[in-house]
């Protein structure tokens, strides 16, 4: 075979995809990072760049877009092939010369000792609301991602939503927004306690039970009509911004011809990250075991888990402990 093979193709360049491409330099091997996205950082990035991240090991705060520009360097530093705008749609194994051939979208071909996905939630799309006049919105005043704060300043905002991204943002905005509504149509928030503590004692308006039924304006928006879901009572509100945090739908039919296990909408895999095809392993918010915990930094900890055992899957010889980060010297420290 002509094409270069690589020791491991990484899929996904999101903070785990990068931890692992990190970790498989460390691990002294030949890495390749494919994204379908045309920059690395993926939600980090073309999500919510400008939302602080608080429960990452070692940032009592971070905007996303510096962490990822930390796991971006630290990735880098031992020269790995980065493929981005590649969607992967055909992964298979060619047994008589044992190895992974990856296909893109684009035609593209990529062959490989070994493969770990770290896909997040696959292909996402931001939930949307039925509403007419929201959509007809969308974009001018309408938000489902937040890239620049800045346009917020000063304005009248409300958010819908009860999770950790409608939390986040109201507390994130605070200080720049002229005032903030955060309304939800239960009592029950699916929030970090200690960001909860923090909404309720802040300058944020939460009114529970309410969701919202109209959008006005003509070019942007220019108001909301709210209403209690226990009662039908209307309220008008004069907002310039509506951030609608409704959640993402996830979607893996691209990978559903892989031969991999599916278990709960997510790729099944064991204590070593190893999936049902020998030489592929996962990681991240796209995996499923039990007592699985979908945050960055459980995802931090899986990353590193299957590049050492992918490491000792391609060389036996290779112990599956890699030893201390300390023990290492990246090649950029290195003396000359």
């Amino acid at each position: 075979m002509k094409e270069e093979v690589f020791d491991i193709t990484i899929v996904g360049a999101g903070p785990v995809g990068l931890y692992a491409t990190y970790y498989a330099g460390l691990r002294d091997m030949r890495a390749k990072l494919i994204d379908a996205l045309g920059q690395l950082g993926g939600q980090l990035t073309a999500l919510y760049p400008e939302k602080y991240i608080y429960d990452v090991a070692g940032f009592p705060q971070i905007l996303a877009k510096d962490l990822a520009q930390n796991l971006i360097s630290q990735a880098l530093q031992y020269n790995p092939e980065i493929c981005l705008n590649e969607k992967i749609i055909k992964l298979e194994r060619i047994e008589d010369e044992k190895i992974l051939k990856l296909t893109s979208e684009n035609g593209n071909v990529h062959f490989s000792k070994t493969v770990v996905l770290t896909l997040g939630i696959g292909a996402f799309v931001p939930r949307k609301l039925d509403i007419p006049d929201v959509q007809k919105l969308d974009g001018r005043g309408i938000h489902y991602i937040v890239k620049d704060k800045s346009i917020f300043k000063d304005k009248n905002i409300l958010i819908v939503g009860g999770g950790d991204s409608a939390v986040d943002w109201a507390l994130n905005l605070e200080g720049i927004a002229k005032n903030i509504t955060l309304i939800h149509r239960r009592d029950i928030f699916k929030a970090h306690e200690d960001s909860l503590k923090k909404l309720f004692n802040s300058s944020v308006e939460v009114k529970t039970f309410y969701e919202l039924k109209r959008v006005h304006g003509d070019e942007h928006v220019e108001g909301a009509t709210i209403f209690d879901n226990r009662t039908g009572d209307e309220t008008y509100l004069d907002v310039q911004h509506i951030i609608l945090c409704l959640g993402f739908l996830a979607n893996l039919e691209f990978i559903q011809n892989w031969g991999l296990e599916i278990d709960k909408n997510a790729i099944k895999v064991n204590s070593k990250m190893e999936t049902n095809i020998p030489g592929v392993y996962a990681a991240g918010d796209i995996i499923n075991y039990p007592g699985k915990l979908k945050l960055i930094s459980t995802g931090f900890g899986e990353a590193a888990i299957a590049v050492n055992c992918a490491k000792n899957f391609i060389d036996p010889a290779s112990k599956f402990f890699p030893g201390h980060s300390s023990d290492f010297v990246p090649k950029k420290f290195k003396s000359g």
